[in-house]
């Protein structure tokens, strides 16, 4: 088993793409890249922290390949802005991907330079990589969001405009 983290905007919408998929062994929440050890959620929504919000994937590349993770990956997100992810504002919120070993490098790179020459998007692809930082889980109470808490869950994600972009865009 290999380990992927991903940074797609809030955590719980990151989740559920995954989680389905033959050879995932389990998926986190949590936060990485930042400057704080042990970070809370209550410091890292302040944008302060230098923290992503990412799941980390665990995943058996011999079943479901890390390139195949990338494509979904993709799929989650808006590539092109800098500032967030639909409705999350801030730099908590921004896209990345954090590579744990030389071959996701170059994955991760060389999917990007395929999305910007995809021709698919206007703007620049601004998705940041970066290697693997230390994750700290969140809290237990955003483990499985989308499944402990159904209603809130998918108010929040209608309401933050990602299934229309994907829908558009994908």
């Amino acid at each position: 088993m290999e380990k992927a983290t991903f940074a797609g905007g809030c955590f719980w919408c990151m989740v559920s793409p995954f989680e389905e998929q033959p050879g995932i062994g389990g998926i986190v929440s949590g936060y990485s890249g930042g400057h704080v050890e042990n970070p809370t959620y209550e410091q890292v929504k302040t944008g302060t922290t230098g923290h992503f919000e990412v799941v980390e994937i665990t995943f058996d590349p011999e079943v479901f390949p890390y390139e195949r993770l990338l494509e979904l990956f993709w799929q989650q997100i808006d590539p092109t802005d800098p500032d967030g992810q639909f409705q999350d504002r801030g730099p908590q919120y921004r896209t990345a991907i954090f590579y744990h070993n030389n071959k996701q490098k170059v994955l991760a790179e060389k999917s990007k330079q395929a999305m910007a020459e995809s021709g698919k998007f206007k703007k620049p692809i601004v998705t940041i990589i970066e290697p693997a930082a230390t994750f700290y889980p969140a809290e237990d109470y955003h483990q499985d969001y989308h499944k402990k808490n159904k209603t809130h869950y998918k108010e929040d994600r209608e309401k933050s405009g990602r299934d229309e972009f994907i829908k558009e865009h994908w």
